[in-house]
């Protein structure tokens, strides 16, 4: 069963590999190329993930009744490459709710 726990680490997992994908591969094709086909292709999906895992975020903070300060750090990883990774390992990995 998929609690509120899981379904931000799944997000956070997928919105990682979006956002690594996005910038390490489908920009640098688009500037080399001048094909936008992948970053159409990604641009959408990791813009839903990416406000998945902030919505996410807010209410799984509230749940685990996080300080501010780690609130933001979950945030701010979210616009980091890695950065959500980190956040998986560090603060939601073997967390209960």
């Amino acid at each position: 069963m998929f609690s509120l726990l899981n379904s931000f680490r799944i997000i956070a997992i997928l919105e990682g590999v979006s956002y690594l994908l996005l910038l390490f591969i489908a920009s640098p094709y688009k500037y080399f190329t001048e094909d936008e086909t992948y970053v159409r292709l990604l641009g959408m999906p990791h813009g839903i993930l990416f406000l998945a895992y902030i919505v996410f975020a807010i209410v799984v903070g509230q749940q685990l009744k996080w300080k501010t300060r780690t609130l933001l750090i979950v945030l701010i990883a979210s616009v980091i490459p890695f950065g959500t990774f980190y956040i998986e390992k560090k603060y939601l990995k073997n967390k209960t709710t």
